[in-house]
């Protein structure tokens, strides 16, 4: 534990934003979890009204930082690809 004030001031800030970045970061993970199992259900419909709402997800945990933008422009293209490709 530190021993300075603003060095535990720092702990409190860390272990507050952690909390946060988990909640989106867990958030779409489960979104692109669900969409994966409707694409293997074979619900196109389904599969693209929730393609909308994982990218949205993305794009926030990139606005966020929580994510990389080239790790997002890689889920939201291959996630893109599997929807399109369902027949």
């Amino acid at each position: 534990m530190p021993i300075l004030k603003n060095a535990q001031k720092k702990v409190r800030n860390i272990r507050r934003k952690n909390k946060i970045n988990n909640t989106y970061q867990q958030s779409m993970k489960t979104a692109i979890k669900d969409l994966q199992k409707t694409i293997t259900s074979g619900e196109k419909n389904k599969a693209k009204e929730k393609l909308d709402v994982v990218i949205t997800k993305i794009d926030k945990a990139r606005k966020k930082g929580i994510i990389h933008q080239n790790k997002a422009n890689r889920f939201k293209s291959k996630l893109s690809k599997s929807v399109n490709a369902m027949k």
